[in-house]
Order: C-alpha cells, then sequence, then structure tokens
C-alpha cells in the first residue's frame, strides 16, 4: 500500500462534532442571544423592534439540524429520547415565534432554552451510552465534583463574573460556583469568560461577564454528561450554604 503524500497529511480534517456536542453548543448559542437581548433591553435608547429576527431564526433553524442531528444516530425510540427531541421542537417553534414579536417577549420565549437544551442533551447522551456502550474518552485529568459541576452550570448559562482580575466575584443561579473553581478551568482550557456581554447584576450597573465552555470544554463536558459526578472524580465536598449567593476571589 502506498503511503498519502506529506502535503496530505498537513491537512487533517477534525471530525464532525457529535450530537451532543452539537447541542452544547446550541445552548451557549441560546445563552448568547439572550444575553444580547439583555443588554438590548437595558440599553436606555428605545430597542429596534427587529433587532433580534436573524438571530432567531438562525437559533431556530441551528435546533432543527441538531434534531436532525440525533435522529441521524438511529438510537432506539425510547420515553427518554423522544422527550429530548420533543422538547428541541418545542424550542425551535418558540425561537421563531419568538421572530415575530418584540424584545421583550422574544427574551421571555427563549429565556428557558440553555436549561432546556442541556437537559435533552443530557438525555442523549445516556441513551447513546445506554444502547451504545459508549467509551467516550475521559479527560486526561479527572473532574472534581467541584468542576463536573461548575461545567454544568455554565452549559446552563447560570455562571457570569463582575470585578477586576484582583478581586473577582461570580454570580451563580442555583447551585453554588467558586471563583478558584472557574480558575482551574480556565488553566485547563474549557472555559473563557465573554467580557461584558451579560446584563449588569443592577439597574445602571456594568454589563457582567459571561462564562462560555471552550471547544475542548464541549468535548470534556460532552464525555461525562451523562454519568454522576463521583465517577468522573472523587467523593464530592459538603453542601455549600444556601444563603450564599455570590463567591468573592480568593
Amino acid at each position: 500500500m502506498t503511503q498519502p503524500p506529506a502535503e496530505a497529511l498537513l491537512f487533517e480534517v477534525a471530525p464532525p462534532p457529535t450530537p451532543v456536542e452539537r447541542l452544547l453548543s446550541l445552548a451557549a448559542h441560546y445563552t448568547e442571544h439572550n444575553d444580547r437581548l439583555d443588554l438590548l433591553l437595558a440599553d436606555r435608547a428605545k430597542p429596534e423592534p427587529g433587532a433580534h429576527v436573524t438571530a432567531a431564526q438562525g437559533l431556530a433553524t441551528e435546533t432543527l439540524a441538531a434534531i436532525t442531528a440525533v435522529r441521524n444516530e438511529r438510537l432506539y425510540e425510547s420515553a427518554e429520547l423522544s422527550d429530548a427531541v420533543v422538547r428541541l421542537k418545542q424550542l425551535a417553534y418558540l425561537c421563531t415565534a419568538s421572530a415575530d414579536h418584540g424584545p421583550q417577549l422574544a427574551r421571555e420565549l427563549t429565556a428557558l432554552a440553555p436549561e432546556a437544551v442541556l437537559d435533552s442533551a443530557t438525555r442523549v447522551a445516556g441513551e447513546i451510552r445506554r444502547r451504545r456502550w459508549s467509551n467516550a474518552p475521559r479527560p486526561d485529568e479527572p473532574l472534581s465534583a467541584a468542576q463536573h459541576t461548575a461545567l454544568h452550570e455554565i452549559a446552563r448559562g447560570h455562571v457570569v463574573v463582575t470585578g477586576s482580575a484582583d478581586r473577582s466575584y461570580v454570580h451563580h443561579r442555583t447551585t453554588r460556583v467558586l471563583i478558584s473553581t472557574l480558575r482551574s478551568l480556565e488553566a485547563k482550557g474549557l472555559i473563557t469568560r465573554k467580557a461584558k456581554s451579560a446584563s449588569p447584576a443592577y439597574i445602571g450597573g456594568s454589563p457582567q461577564d459571561r462564562v462560555h465552555l471552550t471547544s475542548a470544554g464541549v468535548t470534556v463536558l460532552a464525555a461525562v454528561l451523562a454519568l454522576p459526578p463521583a465517577t468522573t472524580a472523587g467523593p464530592s465536598p459538603g453542601p455549600a450554604p444556601r444563603t450564599q449567593t455570590a463567591t468573592r476571589g480568593r
């Protein structure tokens, strides 16, 4: 067998994203879309009625393409898989409908989209793992329970950061995420901050930094998405105090 020319080896084509990776990227796109609407609505000037229309239509198309990618896996039609696909169809419909309304109602229609997409991605990942005994590669360095949880919260669009490099505050919604955990994930190249891309924490405040998964972070989370933290790391830490809503940088 003849070897391919050396020039051909210089242009390796990356494998296409898996359906789960596509869904995680879709969740991030919904978060970005919602953030842009938030900033638009926070602007003192009257928002342009159709400023979000093209983006909403593009997201609806992307959601339908993700459904097609899931169906192309030809998985057994379980209740879990059916629920995931139906939820994605509902999102595509809501996103399409949002293009026919002003920014305020459009924002409400896609408000829960990132969480819904992550839920569907988790169901799909679980079905792939059960039906095909998937042996997706684990991260080179195992994730701690805190890192595993933080990646989930970031994928849900629940994590933003305010302040400077010396004094940063993490704002989370349901599950506590520490600034030290974010820094460890940044060091691994799994997350990044998009400066001043999220709505202010209070009226008149400065926009916050949204935390997103990088492409490497998407790959890592997709590989462990249907697994509990205990499977990818050591024991989970004790419960966090419920009264704390923000974490000061250390």
